[in-house]
Parts: structure tokens; C-alpha cells; sequence
């Protein structure tokens, strides 16, 4: 299917007070971390430009997120060539997605996707702007309504929520397109969070063909890596919904993940971190206190 036949994501901005930065639990359960997509032979620059959503989408405090700008820098290295995106990925930011979305449609050459294990939340999203997308026999694809954090009082979350039926409304009719699926179906099926398998995601329409086993291979050391940072991000997900603002999540993680260097007493900075969290804790209470 040509992606000119795909509509662009009109999704307007980001709600102030709502907080996309994490994908939903049970991603994050069925996600495959060592799965990658198998190296190919690179000759010259006229073969394929190869980009890898392997991670979180949306920008994280460890750096390895996939953004949009990070997407965008890459296809102009592109240029005008013929891009292949691997995809395995839980999801992430929606926003970041659509804009994904977009930019891959709107390349000028012809965008192949292929999904080596997950393809959840988001990551969906990015799949949907394939000329041809093509998924691992094993491989998983799911597709739900906008899953976010936000914060306020019942009026507030009303508002929340009308500006996700929205954002939900652009997803079905993304999916829609590329299925040939009724937009209502595609809604009830998001409302029940849809998992689809490879083979069923080629019968119904969200992939062209099965990839193929030798596309894919496996990291012994990516899964215990990602476990682990898959820890601290959830906790950065609570501290988001608590209202700690970004620039001091991420200190209080680099603060805690780095190492120390030979002159350097790791303990004072231990303490000075547990110290820092124990008062944000407070505060946090106090005011749900209040």
C-alpha cells in the first residue's frame, strides 16, 4: 500500500496537563527486548537506509528513547533513499508517534516496515506508515485507546478526556486506512486493548506478509540490560504522575545509575539522592494531603 494513500495525522498539541511517557504495563510484560533485526550486508549508499525503533518511544532520561527528532535526523541522512525501520518496540508517547508517523510518510522514497517482535501502543502507530509492512511470524502488533497520566481535579480530568476521544478518533482512522477495517470496529477493538499475531495481522489487513525468519536474530545481553532499565522507568513513571518535574527525574536517575569516579566517596552522593527523594515524597504527600 503507498503511504500517499495514507492520511497525515492531524493531531493537534499536547495537552498541559497530560503526561504520555510510558507504555502500558502489559507491553512492557510481553516485550521481547533481544530481539533485533538481522544485520544486512552494506555496499554502497544506494541500497536501503536502515532505521531501528527498538526501544520506548518518546524521549527518556537514559537517552535511548526514540524521538522524533532523533527519527527525523536520521532520514536526512537518508536523503532520498529507501528507508527499512525495524521495529520492536511497547509503545511509548503517542504524540511522538504520530509525529513519527508523519515524517516517515511523508519521505519521498519508499518507507518498508518490518516488525521483528512488538509492535505496541505507539510503535503501532509509526508501523502504519509503511509503503509495505511486514511482520515475524512470532511477532505481535496491539492497538488501544491514548494511554496517559494526567493530573487534576474531576473538571480537569473531563476536559483530559475529551481531548483523548480525539486523539483516539485520528488512531482508528489511521488503522482504518490501512485495514480497510470500520473505524467503529477499529474503536471497539482499541477500547478492549487489541492484540493481533503475525499471521492474523496479515489476514486482517495491519501487514502485507510474513517476515522472514533469517530478518531476525537475538542479543543474549539486551533483555538483562533493558530489565533494567525497564525497573527505573517505571518508577519514573510514578514520579511523573506525582507531579515531579522532568529535569529533576532525570537528575535524581543519573544520580543514582552513575558511577563514581576513583576520588569520589560513593556514599555521600548516595545518601544526598535517597535524601532528595525522601523530601520529594514528602512534599508529594502533603499535598495529596491537602
Amino acid at each position: 500500500m503507498a503511504k500517499n494513500h495514507m492520511p497525515v495525522a492531524h493531531f493537534g498539541v499536547r495537552p498541559d496537563d497530560v503526561r504520555a511517557e510510558c507504555a502500558p504495563p502489559k507491553a512492557f510484560e510481553k516485550w521481547q527486548p533481544e530481539l533485533r533485526a538481522r544485520a544486512e550486508a552494506v555496499g554502497d549508499d544506494s541500497g536501503p537506509f536502515t532505521i531501528d525503533v527498538m526501544d520506548v518511544i518518546g524521549d527518556t532520561w537514559d537517552g535511548y528513547g526514540v524521538t522524533g527528532r532523533k527519527v527525523g535526523a536520521l532520514l536526512r541522512a537518508a536523503g532520498e533513499r529507501e528507508v527499512v525501520v525495524n521495529i520492536n518496540s511497547p509503545g511509548g508517547d503517542v504524540f511522538e508517534g504520530l509525529a513519527i508517523y508523519n515524517m516517515l510518510r511523508g519521505h519521498k522514497a519508499d518507507v518498508t516496515v518490518r516488525i521483528v517482535g512488538l509492535a505496541a501502543s505507539a510503535a503501532s502507530v509509526i508501523a502504519m506508515a509503511g509503503d509495505r509492512v511486514e511482520i515475524a511470524r512470532a511477532g505481535f502488533l496491539m492497538i488501544h485507546n491514548t494511554w496517559v497520566w494526567a493530573v487534576g481535579d474531576r473538571n480537569d480530568l473531563m476536559t483530559v478526556a475529551g481531548q483523548l476521544a480525539a486523539f483516539d478518533e485520528v488512531l482508528a482512522d489511521l488503522y482504518s486506512v490501512r485495514t480497510g477495517i470500520d473505524p467503529a470496529e477499529i474503536g471497539t477493538r482499541m477500547d478492549k486493548e487489541f492484540w493481533v499475531s503475525g499471521r492474523a495481522a496479515v489476514e486482517q489487513g495491519f501487514a502485507d506478509d510474513l517476515l522472514e525468519a533469517d530478518h531476525i536474530t537475538s542479543s543474549s545481553g539486551a533483555k538483562a540490560q533493558v530489565q533494567g532499565l525497564h525497573r527505573n522507568r517505571r518508577a519514573e513513571a510514578a514520579m511523573a504522575l506525582g507531579g515531579m518535574p522532568r529535569s529533576e527525574r532525570r537528575a535524581f536517575f543519573k544520580a543514582l545509575t552513575s558511577k563514581p569516579s576513583a576520588a569520589d566517596d560513593d556514599m555521600p552522593r548516595a545518601v544526598e539522592t535517597m535524601a532528595n527523594l525522601t523530601g520529594w515524597a514528602k512534599s508529594l504527600t502533603a499535598k495529596m494531603e491537602n
